[in-house]
């Protein structure tokens, strides 16, 4: 199968589930049938599927990571032992483990094509991502703590696992709380790829997208965290901090020379 007979495999698997999606026609363009089927997955509650859809969903976002470049993070050069910069799209990045930036349902981001990357990171891992966190939502009874985090399969990324975390949200000025909640989330997630003997592991920059913390401050407590953890557990877990934006790449270059 094709990779666009796969898509519109999915994007009509997809609408004939809601009735209210009838009247949808597939468009004909390569780039609209791509946001129509990540739109529709998107929105998707996380229910059972068909073993058939899932088989053509991971060949297809199998061939479309492939499309995109995967770097393996051994092919970079370390800023210093153990510690990499990479700016580039986590979701094409393979490693142990990656960090999601998640919200405390922590379900993944609903909002159709949005850019977060939660939304990023669950549209290319595939449904069975959105289910796993659901049902680990479910026997845990209630919402994500801030400063906590959950590990789950990465399914469709190059990547093995994901390691999800919720940022503190900042709505006027940063409180020393905050500060702590934000270094939790580094710690638990190294915790987390410790307990499951995990030998890398890359960070994005949490809660400076939509949570509003501030790109510097947020760098800063990143790098510190990271580098007192390892010295406090003699952890060798090598650790990638991922970037996206120049501003983010000037930062974290900055900041790690000044960190020997």
């Amino acid at each position: 199968m094709e990779q666009r007979e796969r898509r519109q495999y999915l994007i009509r698997y997809l609408l004939n589930e809601q009735d209210r999606y009838q009247d949808i026609q597939i468009p004909a363009g390569t780039n609209e049938q791509k946001q129509l089927l990540r739109a529709l997955m998107n929105v998707r509650m996380p229910q059972e599927i068909s073993e058939e859809f899932l088989s053509v969903q991971d060949d297809y976002l199998a061939e479309a990571v492939r499309q995109k470049g995967i770097t393996d993070y051994k092919s970079l050069v370390p800023v210093k032992d153990g510690i990499y910069l990479w700016q580039g799209d986590i979701t094409t990045l393979k490693c142990d483990a990656i960090v999601n930036a998640a919200n405390s349902g922590m379900t993944g981001c609903y909002v159709p094509c949005h850019n977060c990357i939660d939304n990023c990171i669950h549209t290319y891992a595939g449904i069975q991502l959105r289910r796993k966190c659901a049902e680990i939502m479910s026997l845990q009874g209630h919402e994500e703590e801030t400063g906590r985090a959950k590990i789950t399969p990465a399914y469709n990324l190059p990547c093995s696992y994901v390691i999800h975390t919720v940022g503190p949200i900042i709505y006027d000025t940063v409180r020393a709380e905050d500060e702590r909640l934000l270094s939790s989330c580094y710690r638990s997630c190294l915790a987390a790829a410790s307990q499951n003997k995990l030998h890398s592991i890359a960070f994005c920059c949490i809660s400076t997208g939509e949570f509003r913390f501030p790109n510097r401050r947020a760098a800063e407590i990143a790098v510190q965290t990271v580098d007192e953890y390892r010295k406090e557990t003699d952890s060798e877990i090598e650790v990638i901090f991922n970037v996206f934006k120049d501003k983010d790449y000037d930062i974290y270059t900055e900041l790690l020379r000044r960190h020997p």
